[in-house]
């Protein structure tokens, strides 16, 4: 009798921290959605995907574009598939990388309660005109207002990004099969947070609730999922995970 008591307390108080860090996660959406949006912000980005940054742990989803999704794949000039979500990504990380600060000013929050925002780099280059110029975001003539079809044409001319072979846009690619959909609790964990060196994987234990991070080359690493809603995130460091209370996982 004594191992099954400790065993029920045990899923018991899994389940409850379970409760409160979804409770947690849920309230925090709410205030971003009833919160005034603010008039700008400024700083180091990392990315998260092909339209997704974030700057001083608030998440902002570019105005007006769409880029492929993390694990979407498109079909380059020979008719071979690559990793179009994963190149977005990467190239947006080399273009800020190459003048920072960014600077962002808000239209809306999206239903993730993400910012939206039109950025530029500190060189004043708009971050969304370079992209869909580059092939590698499309224009979202349904919250665009067709503000970046000229940059659309010229990409779609010269064959850039995807436009060098056969895509599906990533709308498309979204509605097409319902368990591709990212949310936004799943938006980094193809990247981790790229260009910031935030490899650390914080993964809480489904069965004990114990916080334990996974570094790059550790047995489960490449197979731990990291999920932000239920508490669990990067860290950019060991030292960094530990001084926030994570244990390292034995293998």
């Amino acid at each position: 009798m004594g191992l099954i008591s400790l065993g029920v307390a045990t899923l018991a108080a899994a389940v409850t921290q379970f409760v409160m860090q979804s409770t947690a996660s849920l309230q925090s959406t709410v205030t971003n959605w009833t919160e005034p949006l603010p008039g700008s912000m400024k700083g180091r980005a990392t990315v998260i995907d092909g339209d997704t940054v974030e700057i001083a742990g608030q998440r902002i989803r570019f105005n007006g574009i769409d880029a492929p999704e993390s694990r979407q794949y498109c079909d380059d000039a020979k008719g071979f598939d690559y990793p179009c979500g994963r190149r977005a990504a990467q190239a947006l990380d080399e273009f800020l990388a190459a003048s920072r600060p960014l600077h962002c000013s808000f239209v809306d929050r999206d239903r993730y309660g993400r910012l939206v925002g039109n950025c530029n780099r500190a060189d004043g280059r708009s971050v969304q005109k370079w992209l869909v110029e580059q092939g590698l975001a499309l224009d979202w003539p349904r919250y665009s207002n067709e503000a970046f079809a000229a940059e659309q044409v010229s990409a779609k001319a010269a064959h850039r990004g995807v436009w060098q072979g056969r895509f599906d846009p990533p709308w498309d690619w979204r509605a097409a099969d319902v368990d591709k959909v990212e949310t936004v609790s799943e938006q980094s964990t193809g990247f981790g947070l790229l260009g910031s060196g935030c490899n650390v994987k914080g993964n809480i234990s489904v069965n004990s609730g114990e916080q334990i991070y996974h570094l790059p080359g550790q047995e489960y690493y490449d197979e731990t999922v990291i999920t932000p809603s239920k508490g669990e995130r990067w860290f950019c460091s060991e030292a960094e995970a530990r001084s926030a209370g994570w244990r390292k996982a034995r293998r």
